[in-house]
């Protein structure tokens, strides 16, 4: 067990640190994830018999127990558990980055380039970000992001008016992809996990998201000056007779972005996991897809179009990083180690959800939203209180550490993703963003404690 918490210790500080050693968090992830397991079934029937031994003695049905038998055991009863869970959220995130990487090929987002022909300051970064928060709730909230900084960069010259920008469309994308089940993988996770459902999950984080975004995107607004640098370049070019005409690219985004928005319904009737529902619109997009473009069907760039380029070395690392993370919190759980830490951390902050989701947000800053967020997810099994479904720590840990990953330019992959993009110095962002960051997020907080009080009294 000291093994396996030493390791998971060296995991976070290395993830926390990567972008000053350049060690890539995925590799980390995956690391702690795999050896952990590794360790696991070489003392697995000390930690079978600590947790599930009327299952196993079940599994035995009178055979004597053995090593091999209890390897068999974890394999079949424990750990394709947690591997399914990871894989369902994968599946979730190949989905929808692919259905963003199909309306993208066939310029279904060129209208959001088109919307920002002005040079006034305020006009532009409330477009930008307004879009954003939107897409994000509906898409990945990470290649939302990618894809408006790259927009972004194209139109905007200034240097720093980019990084002013940039760093508010970070935060609309953090706190759009917190707004819903289906726009951030923390989200997903409590909906499967039935600590949420999708409606009240999205009536309580309306309000508490919006403040986390519209306050510091105000603050931000008054540093840029009243007309932008901005130089308007051609429509990316997509081969021969591959543009799309406007009424094909708008039916292409609504089968998209209305097929996601159908996933909450569709896991409501037939009670199957999200990424069925996230595959299926897939499917129909695609199909689409191709027979819009059935001219091109023989041409070179018709099958670069056909394939979603999803599967390129960015989107693996992010996918692989979840599946390292989650299969590391599963180890964790299994060894009875998150129990215990999740007792001492309850009893040191006086059973005081809001302090945990207190700092559980500063903490993702530092180390990584995703991984501070699943790591209290698993601290607790959903039960009473506010822990029971809809309860308020679940609401609390999702928004906390969403809007807390962006308090440092490092908590959030989109924001290593500007940091890489525009050269932003911590230094310069903890001076311009991260004081309006926190104002947002403590006010945000303020609002999510009076929604769930109010709730309480009601109840």
């Amino acid at each position: 067990m000291l093994i396996i918490v030493l390791m998971l210790i060296v995991g976070y500080l290395l993830i926390a640190t990567g972008h000053v050693t350049g060690v890539n968090k995925a590799a980390i992830a995956m690391f702690i994830g795999t050896i952990g397991w590794v360790v696991y079934v070489c003392w697995g029937t000390d930690f079978v018999m600590k947790l599930h031994a009327s299952e196993y003695l079940e599994f035995l049905d009178g055979r004597s127990p053995s090593s091999e038998a209890v390897k068999y055991f974890i394999y079949d009863s424990i750990f394709l558990k947690y591997v399914g869970k990871a894989a369902a959220i994968v599946m979730f995130l190949l989905a929808t980055m692919s259905i963003v990487e199909i309306l993208h090929n066939n310029g279904c987002f060129d209208f959001i380039a088109e919307t920002m022909r002005t040079r006034h300051s305020k006009r532009m970064l409330w477009s930008f970000t307004l879009i954003t928060f939107v897409l994000s709730a509906n898409l990945d909230n990470l290649t939302t992001c990618t894809m408006m900084l790259v927009i972004m960069h194209g139109i905007v010259k200034n240097r720093r008016q980019r990084m002013l920008v940039g760093s508010a469309i970070v935060l609309a994308a953090n706190a759009g992809g917190c707004f819903t089940v289906i726009g951030d993988p923390i989200g997903l996770i409590l909906w499967g996990d039935g600590a949420v459902t999708a409606t009240r999950f999205t009536v309580y984080m309306v309000a508490p998201t919006i403040v986390a975004w519209v306050v510091p995107t105000l603050l931000i607004g008054r540093e840029l000056p009243s007309r932008i640098d901005t130089e308007w370049v051609a429509p990316p070019y997509r081969g021969d007779d591959t543009r799309l005409n406007r009424w094909q690219r708008f039916l292409m985004l609504l089968v998209g972005i209305g097929g996601l928005w159908f996933i909450p319904t569709f896991h409501n009737i037939t009670k199957l996991a999200p990424f069925i529902g996230a595959l299926c619109v897939l499917s129909v997009l695609w199909v689409v897809n191709e027979a819009f473009n059935r001219k091109l069907m023989q041409a070179d760039q018709m099958a670069q179009r056909r394939i979603p380029r999803v599967l390129q070395y960015g989107a693996i690392q992010q996918m692989l990083f979840v599946m390292g993370i989650m299969l590391a919190m599963g180890v964790m759980t299994e060894t009875g180690v998150m129990h215990d830490v999740a007792t001492w951390v309850f009893h040191t902050l006086g059973g005081s959800v809001w302090l945990v989701g207190l700092l559980s947000g500063l903490l993702s800053s530092i180390v990584d939203t995703f991984t501070v967020a699943i790591t209290n997810i698993s601290f607790f099994p959903v039960g009473e209180g506010a822990f029971a479904p809809n309860g308020s720590y679940w609401m609390v840990i999702a928004f906390a550490t969403a809007i807390g990953g962006t308090l440092l330019i490092v908590g959030s992959t989109s924001g290593l993703a500007l940091m890489s993009m525009e050269h932003i110095r911590m230094g310069w962002y903890l001076k311009h963003i991260a004081p309006k960051v926190l104002v947002g997020f403590l006010l945000g907080l303020i609002v999510l404690y009076m929604e769930c009080s109010l709730q309480f009294l009601i109840n």
